[in-house]
């Protein structure tokens, strides 16, 4: 057998953890971006090479969005689903409820039991 990760056989939303751990992962990774554009922004007001404005402008815009973005996606998670308990191939959104013109019989519903 072949260790490591087991393989995902259900469609069951992943753990809070594993979330929480894939969240906190991506917000240090768009932190450690941002430093490096920080650090860039010094090495070019240094150094002014040339079209200096425009490298600034995107670096800069760069260190301010970062953060901004990195706290919405850490604090988002997956979007639930609607409509779970659904099969896979019947994933639609039922039809609206509608006035029924005239009383209509309801077919019976199948039992299962587990007992003969």
């Amino acid at each position: 057998m072949k260790a490591g990760r087991p393989v995902l056989i259900t469609d069951a939303e992943r753990s809070q953890d594993d979330q929480l751990r894939r969240r906190t992962h991506r917000y240090v990774f768009m932190m450690l971006v941002r430093a490096v554009c920080v650090i860039i922004f010094a090495v070019l007001v240094a150094t002014r090479p040339p079209l200096l404005w425009l490298w600034l402008f995107l670096v800069g815009a760069a260190a301010v969005v970062l953060p901004w973005t990195a706290v919405i996606l850490a604090n988002d998670r997956p979007p639930k689903e609607k409509y779970r308990h659904l099969h896979k191939g019947d994933r639609k959104p039922p039809a609206p409820p509608s006035l029924p013109t005239q009383p209509t019989a309801e077919a019976p519903h199948k039992t299962i039991d587990a007992e003969p």
